[in-house]
């Protein structure tokens, strides 16, 4: 089985930073693609990166965290941190790390439907 936990979440300054990890307690991340998530206010949940953890191919990011955030596994802890840095106020809302248990590699989107496990999400708040 598959138990996304995530944690890291919390309030700073726009500018600042934080690190949020997502750890899988019962199975391996490696060769699984991850992906993260994040539902800020009057929107929908969107996906905005994802890596398939260990094969060397670089994350994907969408433009709007493209040189801000970063996505580190750690294949000895099963464990996948996002680094974000320069946090902005439209950052702000409930990060969600997902993993893919299903086929090989990555799909070439980044939709809910394309993983089936979720964390539980972590609240984000950068303020002005």
């Amino acid at each position: 089985q598959v138990h996304l936990e995530e944690s890291g979440g919390g309030s700073v300054q726009a500018g600042g930073s934080l690190r949020l990890s997502c750890t899988n307690s019962r199975n391996s991340i490696s060769r699984r693609c991850m992906g993260w998530f994040r539902q800020t206010p009057g929107k929908e949940r969107e996906g905005f990166a994802r890596i398939f953890v260990g094969d060397g191919e670089a994350p994907y990011y969408a433009d709007s965290v493209k040189g801000r955030f970063i996505v580190i596994p750690d294949n000895a802890k099963d464990t996948m941190y996002l680094q974000m840095n320069d946090l902005k106020p439209e950052d702000s809302g409930v990060y969600f790390c997902a993993a893919r248990f299903v086929g090989s590699g990555c799909p070439r989107g980044l939709q809910e439907s394309d993983f089936q496990y979720w964390g539980q999400g972590t609240q984000v708040t950068a303020s002005s």
